[in-house]
Formats: C-alpha cells, sequence, structure tokens
C-alpha cells in the first residue's frame, strides 16, 4: 500500500459473504458466517492469526456487526481496539465478565424472539449481530488463571456458542491445537465451520477438521511448513476445501481499523449505524 494513498472501502454487512482467499484453481472463497460459528486451529506461525483478522475487518466494515474482542495475546486484535464494544485483553476475569454478559444477551434477545413467534434473527429485524473472535482460546481455557476460573470460562464460552446461532451471536476461536484439553470435545462440535492450518500430526488435523478426514485424505499434515496461509477450510458444503488464506499486513489493517473506527463514531453521533459509502472524497 502506498503511503498516502487511500483505499475506497464500502460498508459490508454481516450478511455479506466473507472473503478468505482462494482456492486451488484461483477462485475467490467465501462463507456466510451470519448464524453460524467457527473453529480455527493449526500451528505457530501457520496463519490462523491472520485468518482471523479477515473476519475481523469484516466485521468492523458492517454497519450491523458490533465486535466483542478476546485476545490472549493483546496483540492480534489489539489493532481494532478503537472498533469494539468490548475489548478482552489478558485477564481470566474480564474475560469471564464479558462471556456472562453475552449469555445475559443471548437470555434477553432469546425472550424477545418469543415474543415475536421468531426462532432466529433475520436481516428485516434490524438486529445487530455480535462477532466474538477469541484469540488463543487456550489462555483462558487451560492456562490462565485458578481451575475453577477456567471451569467457568469454559462453561460460559460453551453456552455462547451453544445458544448464541439463534439470538445473532457469532464465535469464532482460535488456538493451536483444539485437544479436549483446550477446547472439550463437547464444545469442538458445536463449531459448524472447521479451518485447519499446517498440523505437525493427522490427530491434530482431524481434532480441527473432524474425525476421519485425515484418512479421507484431508490432512494438514501434508501443508508445507513454508506454505503460510494454505490450509483445509470446512464450511458450507460440509466436505474440506484446501484454501490459500488472503493477507492483510499491519499497515492495511491499521487503515481499515481507522476508517472503521471513525465511521461508527460518526454513525454513534449521528443517531444512526450506518457506515458511510467511502471515505471522504474517495470514490465509492
Amino acid at each position: 500500500m502506498t503511503p498516502g494513498v487511500s483505499v475506497p472501502v464500502k460498508p459490508l454487512s454481516i450478511w455479506h459473504p466473507i472473503h478468505l482467499g482462494t482456492d486451488e484453481t484461483g477462485r475467490p472463497v467465501f462463507v456466510n458466517l451470519a448464524e453460524r460459528n467457527m473453529l480455527i486451529g493449526g500451528e505457530p506461525g501457520g496463519g490462523k492469526s491472520v485468518a482471523l483478522q479477515l473476519i475481523v475487518a469484516h466485521g468492523a466494515l458492517s454497519a450491523d456487526c458490533k465486535l466483542i474482542l478476546i485476545d490472549g495475546k493483546r496483540v492480534e486484535l489489539g489493532l481494532w481496539k478503537e472498533c469494539a464494544e468490548h475489548f478482552v485483553g489478558p485477564s481470566m476475569d474480564d474475560a469471564i465478565s464479558v462471556l456472562g454478559w453475552l449469555q445475559q444477551l443471548i437470555d434477553e434477545r432469546t425472550d424477545v424472539l418469543l415474543q415475536m413467534k421468531k426462532r432466529k434473527v433475520t436481516p428485516d429485524m434490524g438486529w445487530p449481530f455480535y462477532l466474538v473472535p477469541i484469540d488463543e482460546v487456550a489462555y483462558f481455557s487451560a492456562t490462565k488463571g485458578t481451575p475453577a476460573q477456567q471451569k467457568e470460562f469454559n462453561a460460559l464460552n460453551r453456552d455462547v456458542v451453544a445458544r448464541g446461532r439463534a439470538p445473532g451471536i457469532i464465535p469464532v476461536e482460535a488456538t493451536q491445537r483444539p485437544s479436549a484439553d483446550i477446547i472439550p470435545t463437547s464444545l469442538r462440535d458445536l463449531f459448524g465451520y472447521r479451518w485447519a492450518f499446517r498440523c505437525s500430526t493427522e490427530a491434530s488435523s482431524d481434532t480441527i477438521l473432524g474425525h476421519g478426514w485425515a484418512n479421507a485424505g484431508y490432512s494438514a499434515t501434508e501443508i508445507d511448513p513454508q506454505a503460510r496461509g494454505v490450509s483445509w477450510l470446512r464450511a458450507e458444503d460440509g466436505v474440506p476445501r484446501r484454501v490459500k488464506a488472503a493477507y492483510l499486513s499491519d499497515e492495511q489493517i491499521i487503515e481499515l481499523a481507522d476508517f472503521a473506527a471513525t465511521a461508527r463514531t460518526r454513525a454513534t453521533h449521528d443517531g444512526g449505524n450506518v457506515i458511510p459509502l467511502s471515505r471522504t472524497g474517495d470514490a465509492a
């Protein structure tokens, strides 16, 4: 990106397909994340945090989406902090508090849905979605805090993942290896979409994609360690698809986050929730 040159940005919607990269034939790969959730895994340096940035960027630029960012490392999602309703760094107490708040929000929204005789949020309702990316979920589920705090975090997290879809809460969680001690099997099985980056063992690959996919020829162990961003994505059709994830540089993330934060502040001051069509002075 050339310094001083702005890139036109159009408003997005969480109902729009999210661009994640390209497949083996060079075709763009999109997923519909509204009413879905996603688990991302892979060894360090494989590209999972970069993948998470793509989803956060789409959410930040969507006027109908509020960001709840939870980042054990703080630096991966920290550049989006000014766009978020809540940002949690390496604090177990804060993570538990925010998940408890989301649990309450789910209760409140499902009560209203029941009164409206609806089973889930629909685009015509105008309700904002809450996108909840958690980077390095292992930090909270198995590393930080006391065993009692970890148990509470895991219970809250499972409830948000299990009940969040219908009322418009979208968890997207990333970790190096979502084994049973990191993400319990009962929670892992609730994720509809799986995205596996380079793994060192077939067991780790299957832990992310689901049991049996390595034997079927879909193994993240076969990804070249130098091929960052290459991955297997199991999404809409249920069959893993080889994908090269798109890449946002730090400079691009900073520019997009600054634009999104400014647009959200302006929309709040104007009493609305619409992100402007383009930057001031830019063609749409």
